[in-house]
């Protein structure tokens, strides 16, 4: 069995962490700019400043060299590719927006539609980053 190249994960989860982040903020910024202030609104909450984007964008960056790491140990049982990096990028879907989704919306602090259109768009966004990170990883040599 081969070791996890941790050089070339941690380049792919900052090539996916870009694509994550991109996605974030075409999301939050042009597709639901003005759901998340209604929401943010209801909750009697300001809307995120620089102090939070700074945590979200570092906290993106450090989801995608995960998920890049999560294909490096999945790709010796499903193989390198374009699949296995989709399937890395499904589990990080579900364990980051579906669950939460789920929690969220049952708790009522976010309207359904943009719990709704977020999943499937992190669907995309997910398996998109995930591509990225896998198409920079490679093995480490023997």
């Amino acid at each position: 069995m081969k070791k996890i190249n941790l050089g070339r994960v941690l380049l792919g989860g900052l090539i996916a962490g870009v694509v994550l982040n991109i996605g974030e903020y075409l999301l939050h910024e042009v597709v639901f700019s003005d759901d998340m202030r209604a929401d943010f609104a209801k909750l009697g909450l300001q809307n995120p400043g620089g102090n939070f984007i700074a945590k979200a964008v570092i906290a993106t960056f450090v989801l995608g060299v995960v998920i890049t790491f999560l294909y490096a140990a999945i790709r010796t049982q499903f193989g390198p590719g374009v699949k296995t990096a989709i399937y890395a990028g499904l589990f990080a879907w579900f364990f980051v927006i579906l669950y939460n989704g789920v929690i969220f919306g049952a708790l009522g602090l976010f309207s359904m539609k943009p719990l709704l259109i977020g999943g499937v768009w992190g669907l995309v966004e997910y398996s998109l980053g995930a591509i990225a990170g896998a198409w920079l990883y490679k093995e480490a040599k023997a």
